[in-house]
Order: structure tokens, then sequence, then C-alpha cells
């Protein structure tokens, strides 16, 4: 039996459904990156680091830990760790709990960009998404990501989001 035959195709509205998710989620993040970087020179996910340590006691994570709280491969976290290095927003170090891991901590230069950042950004996404919405719908679309979050993350335990 091939791949084709055990399909369970999406019927009409089900396609125009995933296809306005496609389009919309990509038009969004293409769009919040490009008003950080045309404001700040910082892309939408140098954003959600600086997002990511300012969460954490001393503003710092393993940078295991932030991979897997992005979602991203440790080497792109890792690459784009290091530009944010190189730009004075951030610094790797030594785990003093182990002496093997590497931190990623914000500096207080990544600190202050990240308090003139965030408000464009929320303000972004209120504008090109949750105001779009009603309450009901915008928290629906929260169950259903956080369902498909879920679901994947199953799928691969080693993976640890907070």
């Amino acid at each position: 039996m091939t791949e084709t035959s055990t399909a369970r195709w999406l019927d009409a509205d089900q396609q125009r459904t995933w296809r306005a998710l496609v389009m919309g989620t990509t038009l969004l993040f293409d769009r919040l990156d490009d008003d950080l970087r045309r404001s700040f020179d910082i892309s939408l996910v140098e954003y959600e680091i600086l997002v990511r340590l300012s969460e954490r006691e001393g503003r710092q994570l393993r940078m295991a830990q932030l991979a897997d709280a992005l979602s991203h491969s440790r080497s792109r976290v890792t690459h784009t760790v290091a530009r944010m290095e190189r730009a004075g927003l951030v610094e790797r170090c030594t785990s003093p709990d182990d002496g093997r891991g590497i931190l990623a901590r914000m500096t207080d230069a990544g600190w202050d960009l990240l308090v003139r950042v965030a408000p464009v950004h929320v303000n972004g996404v209120r504008d090109h998404l949750v105001d779009l919405a009603s309450a009901e719908d915008f928290a629906a679309v929260g169950r259903v990501m956080n369902a498909v979050a879920d679901h994947l993350v199953a799928a691969r335990p080693e993976i640890e989001i907070r």
C-alpha cells in the first residue's frame, strides 16, 4: 500500500483552514521579524532569545535549554548567540553548577535593548493578530497550538519546554 492510498485527505474546509494557517503564520512572523530588523537591527529569533533570558534567574540559561525552549537546533542557537555576543547583547560562560554546561547570559546592553524593543514587538503582535480576533477565537488558537506543541513534544521527550 502506498502513502497516497492511505492518506486521510483534507476536505475543502480543512484545506482552506490549513492554507490560511500557513499563509497567516508566514506573513505574521515575516512582518514581526521585518519590524524588529528595520527598527532595531535584530531578528525575531534574537528577540525571543532576549525574552527567554530575561525570564530566568540571573538572566541566563543553559544553551541546550535555550535551544529547546525556542524549538530550534542547538547549532542554530549557537550561531545566533555568537552573533548576539559579538553585538554585546549576551555573553557565554561556563556553568558554575558543574563547570561543563555553557550558559548564555544577557548583558546590560541586551536588557536595555529588550526594554526598547518589547513595546514595538507587542504592539505588532496586537495589531497583526490579537486585535483581529475575538477573545474566544484567540483563546481557541492558543488551545489548538498548545495541543499541537504537546503532541509534537511528546514525540521528542528530550525537549524541555518552559
